[in-house]
């Protein structure tokens, strides 16, 4: 490819990035408020919250983007910037996902902790930010991770509203070449990179943050360790 058509695709992976970062904010700020609703003691808190998370579960992303940017209009008479409505589509879609993860791993800390609050007098509140969450969130890590990745795949279909993502601009790029195998195969190398150091920093976050409750994962026995336990005797190897 010429360095204008490699320019071209470097913009697309830029736009692809700059749409990532965006919906992943308003996903993680819905996926916490909705899914710690889910928890709420009020019947009519849950309602709401499990209203909101089965209608975006259950309606495609791409109709969503399309409804955001063409029905919107209509409707209400204002006009979104393609970035912002593919960011309002998609971070309300996958927030919805986000908020069943939340609910999911705070319902599964031990329930002796609560009652921990509730004897200290903790509010409510007090109980979520200092019991409840320090220990649910490192649980949520790998779950959001996987919807991290499936959030940057979502957002190839911001392509249909004329965004120039990486798709969009691969497409250019093959429609000028009218090479679709090297061209697609250079695209899925990108989205490829992309996913895995996103995959990489997610494991550092989730290192990191059982490391600050006490629960850092177990890691493999080096060679050398196992050499210096055959040594030394330990584990059976002597008496």
């Amino acid at each position: 490819m010429t360095s204008g058509l490699w320019q071209l695709v470097l913009e697309g992976v830029w736009v692809t990035v700059q749409l990532l970062f965006f919906s992943a904010l308003l996903a993680g700020a819905v996926s916490f408020v909705v899914g710690i609703a889910r928890t709420h003691r009020r019947w009519i808190v849950r309602f709401l919250a499990g209203f909101y998370t089965e209608v975006f579960r259950g309606t495609s992303a791409l109709i969503m983007i399309f409804w955001v940017y063409f029905v919107l209009p209509l409707a209400f008479g204002w006009q979104l910037v393609p970035m912002w409505a593919g960011t309002l589509a998609l971070g309300l879609t996958y927030g919805a996902y986000g908020s069943e993860i939340v609910r999911g791993a705070l319902n599964a800390v031990d329930p002796a902790q609560r009652e921990g609050g509730v004897a200290l007098s903790f509010t409510p509140w007090q109980r979520m930010r200092l019991i409840l969450l320090p220990q649910a969130i490192p649980e949520m890590i790998p779950s959001f991770c996987n919807l991290l990745i499936e959030l940057l795949k979502g957002t190839a279909l911001v392509s249909i509203m004329g965004m120039g993502d990486l798709a969009f601009s691969g497409n250019l790029v093959r429609l000028a070449l009218q090479e679709s195998a090297e061209i697609y195969s250079y695209i899925l190398l990108i989205y490829f990179v992309i996913a895995f150091l996103l995959t990489r920093i997610m494991r550092g976050l989730e290192k990191r943050l059982k490391a600050g409750i006490g629960k850092a994962p177990a890691r493999g026995v080096t060679r050398r360790e196992l050499r210096r336990a055959e040594t030394t005797g330990v584990g059976g190897g002597a008496v």
